[in-house]
């Protein structure tokens, strides 16, 4: 019988209400910014993926993952929902820095091609997702995940759904 040693993780977040107070009367932009400036609390997904490193300018954002065992499937290898989630986070997010205050979004669909696995000697993992296309109701972006060789980890597409916030 096998023996592993177990290990423990412990992660805080701010009130995600608090952040969401800001939604209609900031911009997409400016909110962006305001959590990478610590003016406001990132969101709880963030600490629990331990996403790091944002950056943020309309129509584009980057954010950053150091990939840990805590990410890690059966298989040895970093999750693919792991990976998924940098990538929508990126897409969406860049889809959000082109719009104005008084309105949100939400993803249609998540369109992903892994093509490298991904683990802890990987090294940090640098995703960045930019609008292609924005209309009045949806918005095309895409996201690239990539090694700190800059070779393509993985590559997703997205759809969102423009609205006005009540």
């Amino acid at each position: 019988m096998t023996q592993t040693q177990e290990r423990t993780r412990t992660f805080t977040w701010s009130d995600p209400a608090a952040g969401a107070a800001h939604l209609g009367r900031r911009s997409g932009l400016e909110l962006m910014q305001a959590m990478i400036a610590g003016e406001l609390a990132a969101p709880p997904i963030m600490h629990l993926v331990d996403m790091s490193r944002m950056e943020a300018e309309e129509g584009r954002v980057a954010v950053e993952l150091l990939p840990q065992e805590f990410h890690y499937n059966p298989l040895g290898t970093v999750h693919g929902g792991v990976l998924s989630t940098l990538l929508d986070t990126a897409a969406a997010c860049a889809v959000h820095t082109t719009l104005p205050a008084g309105v949100g979004y939400t993803s249609l669909d998540l369109n992903v091609k892994f093509l490298r696995p991904v683990t802890v000697d990987t090294g940090t993992l640098r995703c960045e997702g930019t609008v292609v296309q924005r209309g009045r109701r949806t918005a095309l972006a895409e996201a690239r995940l990539t090694d700190p060789a800059d070779r393509l980890v993985a590559h997703a597409t997205s759809t969102c759904l423009i609205f006005p916030l009540p």
